[in-house]
């Protein structure tokens, strides 16, 4: 576990260095971004993080900014803050000269997904596990959020679930008091601009849009197939919003696939002669 200053916060953060038989420093490193409100960097930790690092992959992951045991400020839930507080944490590791691969869950394929627009020369590749992307995801949301901060504000349920000695659950359901009724979350999240097709055609880097066969998500993860000119869709049968819980072994064969593809891509990328350059 470290903690580590980053866009004027403390972030925490865990690295994976890859398996050293099959690390390669060309690679791009893996950056994992989880979900809102209960979610934090635990989520992806045994089941896609440590089979990304044996497979040869640098993993970072950390708590997003309000979640976990990153700090949480009043403001700054917006996308275009998330970005840079990813873009100032990778210089801070000495990871802003890499090219990264995003890895995002619900809310942090999202996030992922306003990276990759605004730093196509960081972002090398996506991996979008349940991303809420459609037209009418923010509405949802909002809606959602304001019921959640209304059920918790001055509840007793934390300190009852203290008695219980359910300590995990208890720390939970604070974090999440503290954050839907004591920061600007809700409303940033309300100001948000909805994605569209003309956005989704300006991703370059290889995309890969994972839902389960029930998600309300799949219409707007299919629009993003359709214009996204590097991005491919895997259905996954019997689930819904839950693929990083229920579908741990079929969904790390996926993943590690698509990363394969992308260090690929990235290496022959790198290999390319520059343009203006002299070929020999």
């Amino acid at each position: 576990m470290a903690f580590v200053p980053a866009n004027s916060l403390r972030f925490h953060v865990q690295r994976l260095p890859a398996t050293a038989a099959a690390a390669d420093p060309d690679r791009p490193v893996v950056v994992f971004l989880h979900g809102l409100v209960v979610d934090n960097l635990s989520s992806f930790y045994c089941p896609l993080a440590v089979p990304v690092a044996r497979a040869g992959h640098e993993a970072v992951l950390y708590d997003l900014r309000g979640h976990g045991r990153t700090d949480r400020p009043a403001t700054g839930y917006d996308s275009r803050t998330a970005v840079r507080d990813l873009v100032s944490l990778l210089g801070a590791l000495d990871l802003g000269h890499r090219p990264v691969h995003l890895v995002g869950n619900s809310y942090g394929g999202t996030l992922a997904l306003h990276a990759a627009l605004a730093r196509p020369d960081l972002v090398a590749g996506l991996t979008l596990l349940e991303p809420p992307i459609g037209g009418a995801w923010v509405e949802n949301m909002v809606d959602t959020l304001s019921a959640a901060a209304l059920s918790l504000e001055d509840s007793p349920v934390p300190a009852e679930l203290l008695t219980l000695r359910l300590r995990k659950a208890a720390n939970l359901t604070s974090i999440a008091d503290r954050l839907l009724n004591r920061t600007s979350l809700i409303d940033d999240i309300a100001a948000s601009r909805a994605f569209t097709s003309a956005d989704f055609a300006r991703l370059r880097c290889p995309t890969l849009i994972i839902c389960g066969e029930h998600s309300e998500l799949v219409p707007g993860a299919r629009q993003l197939a359709h214009h996204a000119p590097r991005a491919a869709m895997e259905i996954l049968p019997g689930l819904g919003h839950d693929v990083l819980k229920e579908s741990s072994g079929v969904l790390r064969g996926t993943v590690l696939a698509h990363l394969e593809a992308t260090a690929a891509a990235t290496a022959r990328t790198a290999r390319a002669p520059r343009a203006g350059a002299l070929v020999r």
